[in-house]
């Protein structure tokens, strides 16, 4: 018995969803250094190439070819001061709201007022992102001919021009100067917060024209439809989150049926409509026909928009394989509805404080380069920080993004920021990437320091914070960050309870994380138990597509940590025992968020513990995807380590 004590592979990426070839800023930043503008789309177009080609000297820019023959004089965009930063996935995190209107609005100034009056710039700027607020092509009336105008067909293909654009973040194109990153997307776009509000004869486009569109409304994460019309003939072609004002029955219905909705809540301001399995699929109806379009913009931003995120994990290319753009990144549907725990003014609504260091506490553990861990993010709930909680009540999660990805938009599209506010945990996460010019994921560091900085990182994290339970500590991280959980456990496993390694790989090979010698001899006194995921069109380190089966590198963790944890390793046989190839001790399989099959299988010492697991997601490609944090949470929340004897303690009945 053990004495217990306490291309980057393929461009490495969807969950790097930056261009893994990026070069990395000379200091970390997650914002970038402009201040709040306005403009025509236009000028937005000539604008954006020279202030992106200037904050980011190392890359080439173009313009996106999306916006060639963009309706002139219809379109105004407006970007909050500091938009989140377009060298990682950051910008993911921009919201943005599209404002249709049939409006016709004299000057630049008269634009800006309207959607200052609406409050949307306030609300832009609390968020950080953008408001692009969109008029007919075609005036109300065409001259002396008395045709009526207004949105219509027209405006229908400027809506995808926008959308292959805004949602294009990112993205690349190979010019005369070799690899070009667009322009556009960076400067105003986004993908994961979307919303779209009509007003008037914007609502009635949205009806007819938006929502009847598979690949238009299933990448919007919340409707406010003001006044407006619908035509029998239409019908709502995807769920969508939808605050109504002033619509008729019949369409009510018909966003009621898209939305799949079985229940109904009444308040003294609305009637709502939702799914009691899926509440995201709502369909809230404001009660007061007078309310203004300003209350009515607050209430559907407050009580609907910042509570759903849309984000893109399906495979590339899905329904807009032939059309026009195709080639434009994320120009795919449907973008997945989960659940957002939104951080405004560094806090969540349910008490998750989100705080930056960035200090030179860890300077002495350096890599051979000099770099060393000088910037990580902590979510802390406020009983934690107000000294309420009791010492040793919180559970800590270190959580490490991937290559190209922001800490908090990581932990965030993980769904990690909604786990941490239902469940009271603590999390800390660290940067772990290049500070060098011209590093770039594929760098000897300073990945080769990350398992013994990041250990230091959450001894510090222990001794700061009383509340946080040292019995309780877990690792998960996707990507590279999967990598660095296998690193960080090889290094301290001590420390942790357990760890979930997601989509492991690490920057320059197949393979992810193996421990050295020295780290395996650690396991003669550690154990750990470990859940390594994948899906079906992950990295190769996971998964091998060709053959159907789990990727080699998994297949040699899953032996190398039975082994670890003492238990008798596997002989596989894939005709036998398809994609693990061995015969699991218990097998589980479900339905991710409607939508996606998971299966997992796992391997369990004589006590029933899960000691070592493989989950697998039908479909989904790498890439981060919210529903991971529940899978994470259903296996850790089972595990802690005994602080005196150092044991693994297994509780199957933990909810």
């Amino acid at each position: 018995m053990k004495k217990l004590v306490c291309l980057l592979s393929v461009l490495l990426c969807l969950a790097m969803i930056s261009p893994a070839l990026a070069l990395m800023p000379d200091s970390y930043r997650q914002h970038m250094p402009n201040e709040a503008t306005f403009e025509t789309i236009e000028e937005a177009h000539v604008n954006a190439l020279s202030f992106m080609q200037e904050t980011y000297p190392a890359k080439n820019f173009a313009p996106d070819s999306a916006l060639d023959g963009y309706p002139e004089g219809t379109t105004y965009v407006y970007r909050s001061p500091g938009m989140f930063d377009a060298d990682t996935a950051a910008d993911r995190m921009n919201t943005n709201i599209l404002v249709y209107a049939d409006e016709k609005f004299e000057t630049k100034e008269d634009a800006l007022k309207y959607i200052k009056d609406l409050g949307l710039t306030d609300l832009a700027d609390e968020a950080t992102g953008s408001v692009v607020l969109v008029t007919p092509i075609t005036p109300e009336t065409m001259g002396s001919s008395g045709l009526t105008g207004g949105f219509g067909e027209a405006d229908q293909k400027a809506f995808y021009q926008l959308q292959a654009v805004m949602c294009n973040i990112n993205a690349m194109a190979f010019g005369p100067a070799g690899i070009m990153s667009y322009a556009d997307p960076g400067y105003f776009g986004g993908v994961t917060f979307r919303y779209l509000i009509g007003i008037n004869g914007g609502a009635t486009f949205i009806n007819n024209y938006v929502s009847t569109q598979f690949d238009f409304i299933s990448r919007i994460a919340g409707l406010l439809l003001i006044n407006g019309e619908m035509e029998p003939i239409r019908r709502v072609a995807a769920l969508v989150p939808a605050t109504l004002l002033n619509a008729d029955d019949e369409t009510i219905a018909k966003y009621c049926e898209a939305n799949e909705t079985n229940a109904t809540e009444e308040t003294k301001a609305a009637v709502s409509y939702f799914n009691q399995e899926r509440p995201l699929q709502k369909v809230t109806v404001l009660k007061n026909a007078e309310t203004a379009p300003a209350d009515a913009v607050r209430y559907a931003y407050y009580n609907m928009f910042i509570h759903a995120q849309r984000v893109p994990v399906v495979k590339s290319g899905l329904y807009a394989s032939v059309g026009q753009y195709s080639d434009h990144g994320f120009n795919q549907a449907p973008y997945s509805l989960c659940r957002r725990n939104p951080i405004l003014n560094g806090k969540t609504p349910d008490g998750i404080a989100v705080i930056e260091h960035q200090e030179e506490r860890f300077n002495a553990i350096q890599a051979s380069n000099g770099e060393f861990l000088k910037t990580w993010y902590e979510f802390l709930p406020e009983e934690v920080l107000d000294g309420t909680a009791a010492e040793h009540s919180v559970p800590l999660v270190l959580a490490c993004h991937g290559g190209g990805d922001d800490p908090v938009q990581a932990v965030d599209n993980l769904g990690l920021t909604v786990l941490a506010g239902d469940k009271r945990l603590a999390i800390v996460a660290p940067r772990h990437a290049s500070d060098i010019p011209g590093s770039g994921v594929t760098s000897p560091s300073p990945y080769e320091i990350q398992g013994k900085a990041f250990a230091e990182l959450v001894r510090y994290m222990l001794d700061t914070y009383p509340a946080l339970d040292p019995s309780r500590v877990y690792v998960t991280g996707y990507s590279m960050g999967g990598s660095s959980t296998v690193e960080v456990v090889a290094g301290s496993p001590e420390l942790f309870a357990a760890a979930v390694p997601m989509a492991a790989a690490t920057p320059s090979t197949t393979d992810s994380y193996i421990p050295t010698e020295e780290e395996a001899a650690n396991f003669a006194n550690w154990d750990i138990p470990i859940l390594f995921t994948t899906s079906s069109f992950d990295l190769s380190a996971g998964v091998n597509q060709a053959d159907g089966t789990l990727g080699r590198s998994y297949l040699e963790h899953i032996n190398r940590f039975l082994g670890f944890n003492e238990m008798q390793q596997v002989e596989y046989d894939f005709e036998k025992y398809p994609f693990v190839g061995f015969e699991a001790d218990e097998k589980v399989t479900k339905t991710l968020n409607n939508e996606y099959r998971n299966t997992t299988w796992y391997l369990s010492r004589e006590d029933g513990a899960p000691m070592v697991g493989v989950s697998f997601t039908e479909f989904l490609p790498h890439g981060l995807y919210p529903e991971y944090a529940n899978l994470f949470w259903d296996y850790v929340k089972h595990f802690s380590r005994n602080q005196e004897t150092g044991a693994i303690e297994y509780n199957p009945y933990v909810k």
